[in-house]
């Protein structure tokens, strides 16, 4: 993990979907389970969502609360 993808989830919009236009940082912790279940996207969508996923089931969203949201 390093601090540009954590960057990254803050300015990234989801582009696609129910939450689409949402912030990655912002989607609820259900969709990024049922994400995670269903299988995350290829590419750089799919891995800033696992990341996202991770921080979310594990309690970590604080981890973004320093970094300046664009």
């Amino acid at each position: 993990m390093n601090s540009e993808a954590l960057s990254l989830l803050l300015v990234r919009e989801m582009p696609y979907g129910k939450y689409q236009g949402r912030k990655l940082a912002d989607l609820p912790g259900h969709y990024l389970g049922w994400m995670a279940r269903a299988g995350f996207p290829k590419g750089e969508l799919g891995a800033l969502l696992a990341l996202m996923y991770e921080l979310d089931h594990n309690n970590l969203r604080g981890l973004l609360d320093p970094l300046p949201r664009s």
